[in-house]
């Protein structure tokens, strides 16, 4: 069965429009971007449209090269005018990930990827965990009590794998979680052993039944285009013995809600509004 997310999309979008109406102020939230490409131009159009729907005021910014980056993205962290920045891929060549996450300010970076937010995780304490992860465990909640369950994570990303074990591990949320990667051995012995698996390898139609019990809950965070089709990283073969999220409108949609309700927390943070 594909699973049904509107109620869970329907709730955040209240809340963020009711938190929005409290700020003292708009917030606003702005990209990064260096070399855009036209999936990245199509990214930011999307954003820009979901952030003006909420009232927040959204901005991008170019930095094509890294020394660019190097001079912008600590300005955007000093200006009081911006509460949110998050930063687009492809990075030039002459800058690493974690060199150019850790030039925001961990207070703006609502994209959940500066070392700082992602060691809070650890502590149990997470203020921006990075967004998908996030979106993903929302759904987990939305569908029942994790406590006790077992959750099996299919890929070790920076942005998902990784943080989203630990925010499944947090006390009070009590998964059992095992994740699994390019060189675990037979990943489908432990997804058959699972009650819920969350799919992350970006690659299209990459599980199919074979990996699943019947009844299993499984999550897809895939995005692949094939001949101007969008298709997740577990065939859609899989609904017919488990619940599964949609691919398109299902992580994905949350994800950008997790974004602006983080630009609105970064407003209520510094204003001691919480």
């Amino acid at each position: 069965m594909i699973l049904n997310l509107e109620p869970l999309y329907s709730s955040i979008v209240e809340d963020i429009k009711q938190r929005v109406a409290r700020l003292p102020r708009t917030p606003k939230l702005v990209a990064v971007t260096c070399q855009p490409e036209p999936s990245t131009l199509s990214y930011l159009r999307s954003q820009e449209k979901q952030a003006k729907r909420f009232g927040i005021e959204f901005a991008v910014y170019e930095a094509p090269k890294a020394s660019d980056l190097k001079l912008l993205l600590p300005k955007l962290s000093a200006d009081d005018s911006i509460n949110g920045i998050f930063l687009t891929h492809p990075l030039p060549p002459e800058i690493s990930e974690i060199e150019a996450i850790s030039l925001i300010s961990p207070d703006k970076d609502v994209e959940g990827r500066h070392p700082a937010n992602l060691g809070k995780i650890m502590y149990d304490s997470p203020i921006f965990p990075p967004c998908t992860a996030e979106a993903v465990l929302r759904i987990i909640k939305y569908l029942g009590d994790p406590t006790g369950k077992r959750i099996s994570v299919i890929g070790r990303s920076v942005t998902v794998g990784k943080p989203l074990a630990l925010l499944l591990l947090q006390k009070g949320i009590d998964a059992t979680v095992t994740v699994c990667h390019s060189r675990t051995k037979n990943i489908a012995e432990i997804t058959r052993e699972s009650d819920i698996v969350v799919v992350a390898i970006g690659r299209a139609k990459a599980l199919n039944k074979d990996y699943f019990k019947p009844g299993t809950t499984v999550i897809d965070v895939g995005i692949n285009v094939e001949n101007d089709e969008i298709f997740g990283d577990v065939d859609p073969s899989v609904a017919e013995i488990c619940d599964l999220t949609p691919v398109p409108g299902g992580v994905g949609r949350i994800t950008t809600l997790v974004l602006m309700e983080h630009t609105v927390k970064a407003v209520e943070i510094a204003r001691n509004i919480l």
